[in-house]
């Protein structure tokens, strides 16, 4: 079918940028008829166009505070009949139903309606457009002969196309123009299905076994990004805006951080930033991780944040260069200080929720060091995803919220109180290392980290042999350590290495068919050892 020009137009749009400038054009340049409503209506005439009011176009009134002003036939009909149809068009001449040859809308402001902390449950309700989504897509699905425009940023490339083409728009722009608008109305009602499911999702989430039946996905473009974790793998990160955002980020995320000074984060910098930024809010105290490919190499809770960085760092400054600092509460001046001039430690990220005054302005000397402030440390998000090819891995996000009350000690002899303080750290900061995962710590500072090995007591012994250069290099006395297992010892052979190296008390999971021979081992050598009942796996 040849393209017609345009000749009628219908015009309603929450977002007025540049309307009155492009419909003006429609009018004066192409002799385009042009229907409004409301406040469009309002901001047309006093641009100097001529409209014809929705409710003299249909003959029938706005009613219902506005609810139903759009949803007529003779806006619909005039959308979605078929040109090339018979049928269609002699039903439209006996009904008097006119084509409207180009829609120009966009949709009541829901998402910046709801972030409003006064909002109301009723006015949230009222902001949920139904005649603009139906005019989208009742133009959308007839693309072959009406062009859609739902963004104001499209309106130059329309006129364009109408100039090029005697009043026309060709079939590819029309094609690009329908895509945007299904994008568009998804994402619209993703939002109001997620802020509802947040409204009532905490007494819903309680009543509901296993993740949900289905999910609906819908992210924004946050940023691109240099590469990938090669340079030859292209890559960007996006922000959850839709069905998923409430249950796939958390109340403070690293998508969404501010981001205060430095170069872009990269893809590794992402990665590294959310593992780091995860395990740190493991903690109540003043806490400092600082992460190196994925594994903490430092990792401390003291009376305040600056201390913990200094036990943090003094784990294995070694790895901690060229790393990530995270930390759960305002780092001051004197944190800035300590890893700056005194330590000299080159860091990639620095994620914390704020900054004093005092620390950025010693930060901004390092241009390069990519600073972020997320506004607050509470809270993990419900569910995290991993693609694999053809699908994704959803799961509840992981983390140490164990009773110790419902722990049991197997051993003769039982955990100090100390000592138990010692394990629940150790425990929590296991979680965060690369499995196969054993973590040694001694004064609630992660002294010694075995991530990754193919064998559990590869990594006892790695993590065993970094405790004891971390207290030689400290120039304090080796043993008297405690030791996170992320899941439960297959054989002795793991309680004997870790009592070779000081170790005097053990968490992990339990459940293995061989546990009484880790007993009976821990009583050979005097460890306590208890058992929590549940694994923290990081693969």
């Amino acid at each position: 079918m040849a393209a017609s020009p345009i000749r009628r137009a219908l015009v309603s749009v929450t977002d007025k940028t540049g309307v009155v400038e492009f419909v003006k054009a429609l009018e004066d340049e192409f002799g385009v008829e042009v229907i409004s409503t409301g406040g469009t209506a309002r901001a047309l005439e006093e641009g100097g166009v001529h409209v014809v009011p929705i409710e003299q176009y249909t003959g029938f009134p706005e009613m219902m505070d506005g609810r139903v002003k759009t949803l007529h036939p003779k806006v619909h009909g005039g959308l979605l009949a078929r040109r090339d149809n018979p049928q269609h068009m002699a039903e439209a001449e006996a009904h008097g139903i006119g084509m409207i040859d180009l829609v120009c809308v966009n949709l009541y402001e829901f998402e910046k309606t709801v972030a409003a902390p006064d909002v109301t449950f009723a006015d949230a309700i009222e902001h949920i457009d139904i005649g603009g989504p139906s005019m989208l897509r009742s133009a959308a699905k007839n693309a072959e002969s009406v062009t859609v425009v739902s963004d104001p940023a499209d309106y130059d490339t329309i006129l364009a196309e109408m100039r090029a083409n005697d009043g026309c728009t060709t079939p590819e722009l029309r094609r690009r123009l329908q895509l945007k608008v299904y994008q568009t109305t998804a994402h619209y009602d993703a939002a109001i299905a997620a802020w509802l499911a947040k409204r009532f999702d905490a007494e819903f989430a309680e009543n509901t076994e296993g993740a949900p039946a289905e999910i609906d996905l819908c992210l924004d473009k946050a940023q691109d990004l240099r590469y990938g974790e090669n340079p030859q793998q292209e890559a960007a990160v996006y922000r959850f805006t839709g069905d998923f955002a409430d249950m796939g980020t958390s109340e403070h995320p690293l998508v969404g951080a501010q981001q205060i000074q430095g170069k872009p984060l990269s893809y590794n910098n992402f990665l590294d930033a959310d593992a780091a930024w995860n395990l740190v809010r493991e903690f109540d105290d003043p806490a400092c991780v600082i992460l190196k490919h994925q594994n903490p190499c430092g990792s401390a809770v003291a009376e305040d944040v600056t201390t913990a960085y200094d036990r943090a760092f003094a784990c294995d400054p070694k790895s901690a260069f060229g790393g990530i600092i995270a930390c759960n509460r305002e780092v001051p001046y004197e944190l800035v200080e300590h890893f700056a001039d005194e330590n000299k430690q080159f860091v990639e990220v620095i994620i914390a929720p704020s900054f004093s005054e005092k620390a950025l302005e010693r930060m901004a000397k390092r241009p390069n060091l990519r600073v972020l402030a997320t506004g607050g440390a509470g809270g993990h998000a419900r569910y995290e995803l991993r693609s694999v090819d053809g699908g994704m891995l959803v799961q509840n996000v992981d983390s140490v919220n164990e009773d110790p009350a419902t722990f049991t000690c197997p051993t003769e002899r039982k955990p100090t109180p100390e000592e138990m303080d010692e394990l629940m750290f150790a425990w929590r900061v296991c979680k965060g290392v690369k499995s196969n995962a054993i973590l040694i710590s001694k004064g609630k500072a992660g002294i010694g980290m075995g991530p990754g090995q193919p064998n559990r007591v590869d990594s006892a012994l790695l993590a065993c042999e970094r405790a004891d250069e971390a207290c030689e290099r400290m120039g304090v006395e080796k043993g008297g350590y405690a030791c996170a297992s992320d899941a439960f010892f297959p054989f002795r052979d793991n309680v004997d290495t870790l009592a070779e190296h000081g170790v005097t008390c053990i968490i992990q999971p339990g459940g293995s068919k061989r546990d009484d021979e880790s007993i009976e081992a821990c009583n050979e050598h005097g460890i306590a050892m208890v058992f929590t009942g549940h694994r923290h796996f990081r693969h």
